[in-house]
C-alpha cells in the first residue's frame, strides 16, 4: 500500500531482522532527517533515534502505554530533537481556530479514512458525594478537578455552567488525569468530566463497582455501555442550547482519525479507506486491542466526511457562541 501511495522506500519490520540498519542502507548508513513514530510499540522510541542522523529529529504521533526506556546518551551525544504531538490545548486549539477562521484550513477537503473509536465524554462524582445525578448539579456544586485550559476537564463543565445552568466549580492545577482520580480518592475535589475510557484504563473498578455516579454523557449519540445515563444534549431546555451543545461535542464523534491529505485521487483514498476497514475486522488486531485495553468502536471515513460536513454547516452564530464559551 505505501509503494501504492508514492512512498519512494518500504520496510517490512517482520521480514527485516534490523530495522535501523534496513533503514540507514537506503542512504548509504547515514540515517535520516525525520521519523515520525506512530506505532506506540515501547521500543519504538529507541529504534526511531538511532534511525536517524546526528541533529535529526523523531515526533511521536503516538506513545507507550507505560513508561518506556530511552537511550538518553545516545539521544545527547547526538543532538537529537524529540517532540510530542497533541490534539488539545489551549495553543493548539487556538492556532487551528485562527487556520480556519483565515481559510487556511478546510476540514471538508481533507481526506478522511476512519477512525479505530469515538469517544465519550462522562461528568462524574465520587460516590461520598451528594450530587448523584444530572439533574443534582442544578441544585448542588460538584467541585471537579481540572487538568488546564483547552482540554475538555474545564472546557465543557464552564460551557455546560453558562449554557444550562449546572453548578461546577473547577480546580485547577492538576498536571494529568491521573493526578485528578487520586485527588478525588482524597476527598480534595469531587468529580471530573474526562473521557469514558480515560477512566476505565486508569480506574477500571470504579463504574461497575458504583464508586462514582455518571452524571451525564457528551456526544452525538449514547454509548451503548451507558445505556442508563443521560445524553447532556437531551438536556437542553431549547433548540439553542441544543445547538450550542451538539457543536460543543462534535469532536467526540470524530475519535481519533486516520487521514490524508487534500484532492487524493479517489482511488488511492479507496485503497486506504479498504485497508482500514479491513484491520477493524483483522482477528489478530481485534485481539491486540483488547489484550492492550483499547477501545475498538470504528466509523469509516464517510462517516467521517458526513459529520465533518455537518458541523461546517453549524450557523455562524451557535460557532461564535461556543467560542466565547470555552475561551
Amino acid at each position: 500500500i505505501g509503494l501504492e501511495l508514492g512512498a519512494d522506500h518500504v520496510v517490512n519490520i517482520r521480514k527485516e531482522p534490523d530495522v535501523i540498519a534496513a533503514v540507514k542502507k537506503l542512504n548509504g548508513g547515514k540515517g535520516v532527517d525525520y521519523v515520525l513514530e506512530c506505532s506506540a510499540a515501547p521500543s519504538a522510541l529507541n529504534d526511531a533515534i538511532k534511525m536517524v542522523n546526528r541533529g535529526g529529529k523523531v515526533c511521536l504521533a503516538a506513545f507507550p502505554h507505560d513508561e518506556a526506556m530511552v537511550d538518553i546518551g545516545h539521544l545527547a551525544k547526538n543532538n537529537i530533537y524529540v517532540y510530542g504531538i497533541r490534539g488539545e490545548g489551549q495553543s493548539a486549539t487556538h492556532r487551528a481556530e485562527a487556520y480556519m477562521r483565515q481559510k487556511r484550513f478546510d476540514a471538508t477537503k481533507i481526506a478522511w479514512i476512519g477512525t479505530p473509536t469515538v469517544e465519550t465524554n462522562v461528568c462524574i462524582a465520587y460516590n461520598t458525594k451528594n450530587v448523584k445525578t444530572a439533574e443534582d448539579l442544578f441544585t448542588s456544586e460538584l467541585i471537579l478537578g481540572d487538568t488546564g485550559p483547552g482540554t475538555g476537564t474545564r472546557q465543557f463543565p464552564r460551557a455546560l455552567s453558562q449554557v444550562l445552568g449546572m453548578k461546577f466549580r473547577n480546580v485547577s492545577g492538576f498536571p494529568s488525569s491521573a493526578d485528578v482520580f487520586l485527588a478525588m480518592e482524597r476527598g480534595e475535589v469531587d468529580g471530573f468530566c474526562e473521557s469514558l475510557d480515560s477512566i476505565k484504563s486508569r480506574r477500571p473498578d470504579w463504574i461497575p463497582a458504583k464508586k462514582v455516579a455518571v452524571l451525564f454523557q457528551g456526544g452525538l449519540e449514547k454509548n451503548p455501555e451507558l445505556k442508563d445515563v443521560p445524553l447532556i444534549v437531551d438536556l437542553a431546555k431549547t433548540d439553542e442550547q441544543r445547538r450550542i451543545l451538539e457543536f460543543l461535542y462534535s469532536g467526540q464523534g470524530i475519535g481519533r482519525p486516520f487521514v490524508a491529505p487534500p484532492n487524493m485521487p479517489p482511488e488511492r483514498l479507496k485503497i486506504l479507506r479498504d485497508a482500514f476497514a479491513a484491520t477493524m475486522k483483522d482477528p489478530a488486531f481485534v485481539a491486540d486491542v483488547k489484550a492492550s485495553k483499547f477501545e475498538l468502536d470504528p466509523e469509516d471515513g464517510e462517516h467521517l466526511q458526513s459529520l465533518i460536513e455537518k458541523i461546517y454547516a453549524t450557523p455562524k452564530s451557535i460557532v461564535d457562541k461556543v467560542t466565547e464559551l470555552v475561551k
